[in-house]
């Protein structure tokens, strides 16, 4: 089930990012380049996650180095789009409460300077949590046969409460942020009217949108200390709760999340739809205006 689930999304994110690249407007507004990087990063979170899931159920065992390389992109493609989240959120605020300044401070190559930044400050928990690992084990660990799981990364309960307070304070950050735009953004939606109320109007539902896609994002990266409790346990009720998770809290925000966000735009729409029926949907909406016109 979640293999065919997996292939149903990816192809609609690629169809997404598709859209994206195939229009000058879309890849040269800061909004939509950080839209497309959470696409990459959702796409990459649900291949590398299935690869390792499937792995684990046929018990197929790896050495560790090779087993941290592949948390080493779930790590940070799983955190990747929290941040950029917040990233668009702040873009909305700049855009809503700072509109003269919009052009210059959301700019092309302020977007690309942007991913650079999200990409490093979503490193940073692998670094942390890998560099704790190692000051508890020899050289030799890292040539061992394991099977690929989160718990290869903690031998000791201080290491898997480091991981947890990690992502905690990462979504203290992004919750702080985020209540912050909503306030501001709120306070011009007050005093605005007429066009320029609508306009804000929708983008304090776009932060709202981004506060619950946060939520889904951060009740996946708890998940591991869910795990990391039961591995003590019992591992058999271990297994099928790791698989629950991964079906719940980390394919289904990764693939609805990203479809709810585009299927906002009407101009993404627009394009979306264009692509998906190969041109034959503006060439009805061309054909219609002719027989009107007629």
């Amino acid at each position: 089930l979640n293999d065919v689930l997996v292939v149903i999304f990816l192809s609609v994110n690629f169809l997404q990012l598709t859209t994206i690249f195939k229009k000058d407007f879309f890849y040269r507004t800061m909004r939509y380049i950080l839209f497309a990087n959470t696409l990459i990063a959702d796409c990459m979170t649900l291949l590398v996650s299935n690869l390792l899931v499937i792995l684990l159920n046929f018990q197929v065992t790896m050495q560790v180095w090779l087993c941290l390389m592949f948390y080493f992109e779930l790590s940070l493609h799983n955190f990747i789009t929290p941040v950029t989240l917040t990233a668009m959120t702040l873009e909305r605020y700049v855009a809503i409460c700072m509109p003269l300044r919009h052009g210059e401070l959301c700019s092309t190559r302020r977007a690309l300077h942007s991913i650079l930044i999200i990409h490093a400050l979503s490193s940073i928990p692998f670094i942390v949590i890998i560099s704790a690992l190692f000051s508890s084990v020899t050289v030799r660990f890292s040539i061992e046969y394991v099977l690929c799981s989160v718990e290869v990364t903690a031998f000791y309960n201080w290491q898997r409460y480091l991981r947890s307070v990690i992502c905690q304070f990462y979504f203290l950050i992004m919750c702080i942020i985020i209540v912050f735009c909503y306030v501001k953004i709120t306070k011009v939606a007050k005093a605005a009217s007429g066009e320029s109320k609508k306009s804000t109007s929708k983008g304090l539902r776009t932060v709202v949108l981004h506060a619950f896609q946060l939520l889904l994002c951060l009740i996946n990266l708890l998940c591991p200390l869910i795990e990391s409790a039961l591995y003590q346990i019992d591992f058999m009720l271990l297994h099928h709760v790791r698989y629950i998770n991964f079906i719940i809290f980390g394919l289904a925000p990764r693939c609805l999340s990203p479809l709810i966000y585009g299927l906002r735009d009407e101009k993404f729409v627009h394009e979306l739809k264009y692509n998906a029926f190969c041109g034959l949907h503006r060439k009805r909406s061309v054909l219609k205006q002719k027989i009107i016109v007629g």
